[in-house]
């Protein structure tokens, strides 16, 4: 599906989703926020925010990272993935050339992957800004019904903002 990052990136000049709350993360002291919609039933993590789709097909997270935790979000993502039965196959790995959201620098990488459900799509999107703190978000979805998603996966992406 990382070519839906790429893919959503495009079909972002739709109009925000209705429905839909903008989070600012961590609460506590925040430093990005995103607007995901209600139906994905956000919810805040130590790091960050995570949503899955209504008909589970979709999870997506944003941590917040600085330079000394970037690699530990990382791999806890990645072990997040492993504890929930998502096995990626690093044969698969496509990067994709940084791009811009919202005057942020963003890398991605995907894989293609396998869950208990079948085939999977996972990437890995790092948002940068001039500041110390980076963003990484996860992304893991079911082939076959993640493409519904699209939309809402760029909106979300296009929402993210940092500085808050």
């Amino acid at each position: 599906m990382y070519r839906t990052f790429a893919c959503a990136l495009l079909a972002a000049s739709m109009p925000l989703m209705a429905n839909a709350a903008t989070l600012k993360f961590p609460s506590d002291a925040p430093v990005a926020s995103i607007t995901i919609p209600d139906s994905w039933q956000p919810e805040e993590t130590e790091t960050g925010i995570q949503a899955t789709s209504s008909d589970s097909a979709i999870y997506f997270s944003v941590d917040v990272a600085d330079s000394k935790s970037m690699d530990k979000v990382t791999s806890d993502a990645i072990d997040f993935l492993s504890k929930n039965g998502v096995k990626v196959d690093v044969k698969t790995q496509k990067e994709t050339p940084v791009s811009e959201v919202n005057g942020l620098q963003m890398t991605t990488l995907d894989w293609d992957g396998e869950d208990v459900d079948g085939p999977v799509s996972v990437g890995m999107a790092f948002i940068a800004n001039t500041g110390d703190e980076a963003l990484v978000v996860t992304y893991w979805g079911t082939k076959g019904d993640e493409d519904k998603h699209d939309s809402e996966i760029a909106d979300m992406m296009m929402s993210i903002k940092m500085g808050h």
